[in-house]
């Protein structure tokens, strides 16, 4: 498998190139998801480990009911931590693909919003995983326990904090969703600060719609979306003044 030629911005070039291209950079994101995936299976009894460690103290070994469930739960625990580890490269080979369409100053904004993307992530799963995962397993855990015999099943458990801390990433990029909404002038930073209170309840909505059914997980989730939302409100005007200088002094003096 011969390395993707990748194009220059505005070279031209015939149909059947451009397949082969996509091809390529499929077989090359595929490859290096198959990797990852190997690499998290050499290593998945410590990421088990590292999931089990938000746990409270004597719930940190967990329960398989079938013949089958360790090994597939070890699987899948490897192909998550694959497509973790694959991800910048699926990325990178997916915006080389699209990257020749766009002019210099385009690929340097994206390259910078990348960087911007991959911080607000790692932040969020970091988040989720010191403050939004242990706070919701101490409720969950302890709700009721006199009345059950609490024991947490592995692939249950590892779906929901997988999902958890998938949902605390998502819920931390959200700047770049506001951002881009102004960037398109969808939104601006005026309609942001005149209209806070709609937007804190939407934010509320989402927060309620994320993985986690308590209530404790839904608070820990639309704490920092409320503070990422206001903080965005300001990013805002300061993007704002640069992107669209014409505009500066309407949007200051709301």
């Amino acid at each position: 498998m011969r390395a993707p030629r990748r194009l220059r911005h505005g070279q031209e070039t015939e149909l059947v190139e451009h397949l082969d291209e996509l091809r390529s950079r499929i077989l090359v994101a595929g490859a290096a998801v198959l990797a990852g995936s190997a690499a998290g299976y050499a290593f998945h009894h410590r990421i088990v480990r590292l999931l089990e460690r938000p746990l409270p103290a004597g719930h940190r070994h967990l329960l398989t009911l079938g013949v089958t469930e360790p090994f597939t739960t070890s699987l899948k625990v490897s192909i998550v931590a694959g497509l973790v580890l694959a991800l910048p490269i699926v990325v990178w080979q997916l915006w080389a693909f699209v990257a020749p369409a766009f002019d210099d100053a385009v690929a340097r904004g994206a390259r910078l919003l990348s960087v911007l993307v991959a911080g607000l992530a790692v932040a969020g799963v970091a988040f989720g995983y010191r403050i939004a995962l242990p706070g919701a397993l101490r409720f969950l855990v302890h709700y009721d326990q006199s009345l059950y015999n609490v024991q947490l099943r592995a692939a249950d458990y590892i779906s929901f904090a997988v999902l958890v801390l998938a949902a605390c990433a998502a819920v931390f990029e959200l700047p770049v969703v506001v951002l881009g909404l102004v960037r398109v002038r969808a939104l601006s930073s005026r309609k942001l600060r005149r209209n806070r209170r709609l937007g804190y309840l939407i934010v509320a909505a989402v927060a309620v719609a994320l993985p986690g059914v308590d209530p404790v997980t839904t608070t820990l989730e639309a704490l920092p979306l409320m503070a990422l939302f206001e903080a965005s409100i300001w990013l805002s005007v300061v993007c704002e003044r640069r992107w669209f200088p014409e505009s500066a002094r309407v949007t200051s003096t709301a």
